[in-house]
């Protein structure tokens, strides 16, 4: 994964818990990298360290780390980094998300070494649909669910999700279910 990943892993962190967990949770994780630089490519091994760090160290379960961060991401770094095209994407939370699967071919332009995952939309109606998320990475099911939720939030507007399967394909295919409530 590309700095910028590592970048908002630690922003979330240090604004949440403080700079001192951050620093716990880097030195615990044995990462020696003092800045992550944010179009340089990084082992994932690094971001999952961290998050399995993190969860020891804060005493809270990975996947509610994965969630804030899903969120997190969207909500700043996202917007502070792809302000343009988060606009760009829609104009309220159907129309981005039906925009979504474009979303990685235009960041890809910014990030050549990026490997992103792929999103598939099914409209079922103006208020449901299903998504299909593909990646070469497992265990982020949480962090997309978070990502969603952020991009809800962008829009204010109400969802449910749900995840209604996981499966290892060639690559990881989870697919959820989203209920818009307000529209």
């Amino acid at each position: 994964m590309y700095g910028l990943v590592n970048q908002a892993l630690q922003g979330l962190i240090s604004e949440q818990y403080g700079d001192e967990k951050w620093n716990i949770v880097k030195k615990k994780a044995g990462i020696e990298i003092d800045y992550f630089v944010s179009n340089e490519p990084y082992e994932d091994s690094i971001t999952f360290d961290l998050v399995a760090t993190a969860s020891e160290v804060l005493n809270v379960p990975s996947s509610q780390i994965l969630h804030s961060f899903g969120g997190y991401w969207i909500l700043r770094t996202a917007r502070e980094k792809y302000g343009d095209l988060m606009k760009a994407g829609g104009s309220n939370f159907l129309e981005f998300m039906m925009n979504l699967p474009n979303f990685h071919s235009r960041i890809m332009l910014i990030y050549p070494k990026l490997s992103p995952p792929e999103f598939m939309m099914d409209k079922k109606s103006e208020s449901e649909l299903i998504v299909h998320y593909y990646s070469s990475r497992d265990g982020l099911s949480d962090f997309v669910i978070g990502l969603f939720e952020g991009i809800a939030e962008m829009f204010e507007t109400q969802i449910i999700i749900k995840l209604l399967s996981t499966e290892k394909t060639d690559n990881w295919h989870d697919t959820f279910s989203i209920n818009i409530l307000n529209h």
